[in-house]
């Protein structure tokens, strides 16, 4: 497949190297594990791991109510943070 090759190219490998030395590397991963607790969170305690509705509408709506509701359960933390 054509899509196997050319990862073990050593310019592949050296351009990857230096991605994950770049400063913002370190950053992206720190938000996209905020970003993914955040996912995994409505998954289980929201049980939107598979929806009971049917349509955009109204899977978007619980998707919303999921997410308010974990906006809540964060609330309190984001009070007692200092400004």
């Amino acid at each position: 497949m054509a899509g196997d090759k050319g990862y073990d190219v050593e310019a592949f490998v050296d351009e990857l190297r230096r991605t994950t030395r770049h400063p913002g590397y370190g950053i992206s991963q720190i938000v996209r594990k905020r970003i993914e607790e955040i996912f995994g969170w409505i998954k289980q305690g929201a049980g939107l791991r598979q929806s009971k509705f049917r349509g955009l509408r109204r899977v978007n709506a619980q998707f919303t109510l999921a997410l308010a509701a974990y906006n809540l359960i964060r609330l309190p933390k984001l009070l007692e943070a200092p400004p």
